[in-house]
């Protein structure tokens, strides 16, 4: 496919700060896709590659690639055991 009739999807991913500066990132619908960075910019960079290896994995073996959907987070409360 021609870089000019490509399509731009956008997933949705999930920064979370870990110890010291670092982030690590996941992407619900490519449970596949787990990496981190040193920033946030980091991070996200590494997703987008993480990401574009598995669609092009999927695309070579002849595997569906799912389309992004939104994500919906929320909080739950729970005791905290002792």
């Amino acid at each position: 496919m021609a870089q000019n009739d490509a399509k731009v999807w956008e997933y949705d991913v999930i920064l979370t700060p870990d110890e010291g500066d670092t982030f690590s990132v996941s992407v619900p619908a490519l449970p596949e896709v787990c990496t981190f960075g040193d920033s946030v910019e980091d991070a996200l960079d590494n997703a987008r590659e993480a990401i574009e290896l598995v669609i092009e994995v999927k695309r070579d073996f002849g595997e569906p690639v799912p389309v992004p959907a939104s994500v919906s987070i929320r909080k739950v409360a729970v005791e905290a055991a002792e």
